[in-house]
């Protein structure tokens, strides 16, 4: 029975993915700062932003998902250099301590799998991105360097979705006109559901994805390659 660690699973796609991981029998360990509202094989309350080391694990972890992002979307000309160091802490140093952390428990799995989240707007240029492509700038830098250093042991892919209805982007889609304006964005004309990613996720954790490693893979309505 494969085991998955989810650094945010108490929200949005962490949570999407842990439930469907569950349906499937599979154990979940989430690591949140907040309990969730479903039942896992293992709960770990720890804030990736405090200094204090993360929780030691025991036995192996087949699968590494790091969920916890930001959406900071301000004029370049408004942002502060505070704004950016907050969010390469948050996007790339927090996952890299989770990786740090875990590396020997992968390490016993014969199919380890690390999934990090980057955004369209690393490769598709947009307004007001600048915060936020950076630091998942970085989160794609990093995968491609981990998947060559852990290569054959522990593949490492990288998610880049577009908008996605979740909590974190509560305030692009909290009125019916801004959800609107989110669909007829996307060549596909809705924005993504946590389940849409979820479903990506699951697939890199999987043997199905076991040829598969140092990608970005884009799960974004066709944002990023399409203009119609």
């Amino acid at each position: 029975m494969k085991t998955t660690l989810i650094i945010g699973a108490s929200s949005g796609i962490g949570k999407a993915l842990a439930q469907q991981l569950i349906s499937q029998n599979e154990q979940v360990i989430s690591l949140s700062r907040q309990l969730s509202d479903f039942k896992t094989t293992q709960f770990i309350q720890h804030d990736i932003l405090s200094y204090t080391d993360l929780p030691k694990i025991e036995g192996v972890i087949d699968g590494l998902v790091y969920c916890p992002g930001s959406i900071n979307l301000k004029p370049f000309r408004t942002l502060k250099l505070s704004d950016y160091r907050n969010d390469f802490e948050l996007n790339v140093l927090g996952a890299i301590k989770s990786i740090q952390a875990y590396t020997s428990n992968m390490q016993l799995s014969k199919n380890a799998s690390v999934v990090l989240f980057s955004t369209v707007a690393v490769q598709t240029g947009m307004p007001f991105h600048s915060a936020v492509s950076a630091s998942k700038g970085a989160v794609e830098g990093l995968t491609r360097a981990l998947a060559a250093e852990f290569s054959p042991k522990i593949r490492v892919n990288c998610v880049a979705p577009s908008l996605t209805y979740t909590p974190l982007a509560d305030k692009l889609v909290n009125t019916s006109e801004k959800l609107e304006a989110g669909n007829q964005r996307h060549p596909l004309k809705r924005i993504g559901q946590p389940e849409d990613i979820a479903n990506m996720v699951e697939f890199l954790l999987s043997e199905k994805a076991s040829w598969i490693t140092g990608q970005i893979l884009s799960v974004d309505g066709g944002m990023s390659a399409l203009k119609v």
